[in-house]
């Protein structure tokens, strides 16, 4: 045996071989808490304000998101420490007046990108308006704007009012055998209907089977299981990489995610290879199908999966907000003020238009106080910084960090609202008790380029729905949905039955 041999086998079968490797353990794991004290403490981040835990770990703001209560947590976050708070220790959360919402969404320079973790592809690998790219985001929302502009709601108007009419129809039948309404359910089939015909040329027939069908119920769990797998992808790579092997991409679940996708994909095809009776989100852009403003067949199916989903259950979710704080004790002069606009205006169904509604000014504070204090969805639409960072509020922002505007938390920050937590129509009326309220705070379908394609849309439906309940019912609240409104939130709302005792006051539709 040679002597360099000998003395190899020497070292690592001595004692000082396990020395040397506590002493490199302990050097890696120095510096490795000493990175994560440095960022903490002193790191370009140290100066923004927020629980010191939360800056040096991740784990606080994973607890909280998936028990449901973050948003709630980080409300309070900015009542301790303003409107700038780190919630983790690459993220900052702002409670956002209009500089907010300006620097972070809009198309000022520099300009912060999309967070990758946050807006995923679907499973046919083709990105939508939503989660495309910055230029072909620009080339699918020209194209897809067509169907939502103001000329292309006055053709929709008939299909919107039958929908409205068969939703009253359904509800009256219901309440005239005694039974208490689910306002949430009924609210949700005619929603779901109403895109369904939209987007498909057809409804989906749950308003006339009074129950969502799987798929949609499939699509509620979904924004739960993508609350819980965004977690996991912050955490760690490895735990990314475990949990994404054993569950997220296992074959049953990549099974049930195309039997999800192809129930759109099949309802897409089946509208582009006919013509409905009606116009509908596509006809403009079917009328010219050679021009260079097309969608590929990929992209139909995408978008469509994006309207079912995100056209949909926001609308729902915000007029059963508006039902519930309509009917509590304190808001009752609310509910009086609205009924004799709508009562007033209207002596039967048919007088109602969208073009009139878009004038009935309390209604529309009415909406606007209800997208503030129960904004359908509440959660923060993540940005990232740009490499060579951004200054926000006077301070710089390294690169590559995330930074977003919290809905909820702005919405019913102290900071911008007097009475933040009382519904209070009138504050966007003009009335001196609330003239210092920031009402440009409150953005519910975001802000700037990339903002809701469907705002106008959603605005007529919430007007038409809310003014047929309104000139239809005297709706009661019952006694099991009086804290209807404590949810917990994985993205959007996790919502109850809204049950309801309904009495006519009109005619039939």
């Amino acid at each position: 045996m040679s002597t360099s041999t000998a003395t190899t086998q020497d070292v690592l079968t001595s004692t000082s071989f396990a020395r040397l490797a506590i002493t490199f353990t302990v050097l890696i794991a120095t510096s490795y808490f000493g990175r994560i004290l440095y960022d903490a403490f002193l790191g370009p981040l140290s100066k923004f304000p927020g629980p010191k835990l939360r800056a040096v770990s991740k784990v606080p703001g994973l607890y909280t998101t998936i028990t449901g209560q973050d948003a709630f947590v980080r409300s309070k976050l900015h009542e301790k420490y303003g409107p700038v708070v780190r919630v983790n220790p690459t993220e900052l959360s702002f409670n956002g007046g209009a500089e907010a919402w300006e620097a972070i969404y809009s198309f000022k320079k520099p300009k912060p990108v999309r967070d990758p973790q946050f807006y995923a592809v679907g499973v046919n690998g083709c990105p939508d308006v939503v989660t495309a790219d910055e230029e072909n985001h620009s080339r699918q929302r020209k194209i897809l704007s067509t169907g939502f502009s103001d000329q292309a709601m006055k053709g929709y108007e008939p299909l919107l009012k039958s929908w409205a009419q068969k939703m009253i129809t359904e509800m009256s039948e219901l309440a005239s055998k005694g039974g208490k309404v689910d306002m949430l359910k009924y609210l949700n089939c005619t929603t779901f209907d109403i895109m369904g015909d939209l987007a498909f040329g057809e409804g989906l027939g749950m308003l006339e089977d009074g129950e969502l069908s799987p798929w949609v119920q499939t699509i509620f769990a979904g924004f739960k299981a993508g609350t819980f797998w965004r977690c996991v992808m912050q955490y760690s790579a490895i735990t990314s990489w475990l949990v994404g092997k054993l569950l997220f991409n296992s074959k049953q679940v990549r099974v049930k995610q195309w039997e999800n996708f192809e129930y759109c994909q099949s309802r897409m095809d089946k509208r582009l290879a006919r013509e409905p009776a009606h116009s509908d989100l596509w006809s403009r852009i079917l009328s010219k199908p050679d021009s260079a403003e097309s969608l590929s067949r990929d992209e139909y199916h995408s978008n469509a999966v994006t309207f079912m989903v995100a056209g949909t259950e926001t609308t729902a979710t915000a007029l059963s907000g508006l039902i519930y704080f309509l009917h509590q004790a304190d808001n009752r002069h609310a509910l009086n003020k609205l009924k004799a606009e709508v009562r007033g205006k209207f002596s039967s169904f048919g007088d109602i238009t969208l073009e009139s509604l878009a004038r009935l000014e309390y209604m529309h504070a009415i909406i606007q106080e209800g997208l503030r204090m129960y904004p359908p969805a509440p959660s923060q639409l993540p940005r990232r910084t740009p490499s060579g960072g951004m200054i926000i509020y006077g301070q710089f922002i390294p690169g590559n960090i995330t930074i977003d505007v919290h809905p909820l938390a702005t919405f019913t920050s102290p900071t911008h609202f007097k009475n933040p937590q009382k519904f209070r129509p009138e504050r966007w009326l003009g009335d001196p008790e609330y003239k210092d309220d920031h009402l440009d705070a409150v953005e519910p379908f975001s802000y700037g380029p990339q903002n809701c394609l469907g705002k106008s849309l959603a605005w007529h439906e919430m007007r038409l729905l809310l003014a047929a309940l309104i000139f239809s019912f005297d709706v009661e609240l019952a006694a099991e949905s009086k804290d209807w409104i404590d949810q917990k939130i994985y993205v959007l709302w996790e919502k109850k039955p809204l049950m309801c005792a309904l009495r006519r006051v009109s005619k039939s539709p």
